[in-house]
């Protein structure tokens, strides 16, 4: 049998180094963004990836009010929320949650492209969305994010 000259490795959670970045939605697809924000959380920009071991960093969006809807999605897209009880169904359209709640729209969209399972949840954990320009979040230095290196536009 022949011996094997290298290991995999796999990252530990002690290893993992989490960096702070900043992501201008203004003028931004909310598809595009979400699926490069969800990319980033879960780690996989990242060299030393591990699919069981969350490497992911910190991700703060902000103008998410100025975001853009491709098509027709704005008049034809429907959020749905239930308690799971009989006829506790919502229906709401994009334009009033865009309008009403602008950070739903972009949280909906980068969590369901992040794993629905206990590493999901800790990834979701670590995105912070803003309506406007300012946020707290300044003395950790997050670094900007920006659309060209995104893979966007």
């Amino acid at each position: 049998m022949a011996s094997i000259k290298g290991k995999s490795y796999y990252a530990k959670p002690a290893d993992v180094e989490r960096n702070w970045h900043i992501v201008d939605a203004e003028g931004q697809t909310v598809g595009r963004l979400a699926s490069r924000v969800a990319h980033i959380l879960r780690g996989k920009h990242k060299p030393e990836f591990t699919p069981g071991t969350d490497a992911g960093d910190f991700v703060v969006i902000i103008n998410a009010e100025k975001i853009n809807f491709t098509g027709n999605k704005l008049e034809d897209k429907i959020y749905y929320r239930t308690t799971t009880r009989p006829g506790s169904m919502k229906r709401v359209a994009a334009q009033t949650m865009l309008d009403k709640h602008p950070t739903r729209v972009l949280q909906e969209a980068v969590c369901g492209m992040l794993p629905h399972t206990t590493q999901g949840r800790a990834q979701r954990v670590r995105l912070h969305i803003y309506a406007g320009d300012k946020h707290p979040h300044a003395a950790q230095k997050p670094q900007p994010l920006e659309a060209a290196a995104m893979g966007v536009g």
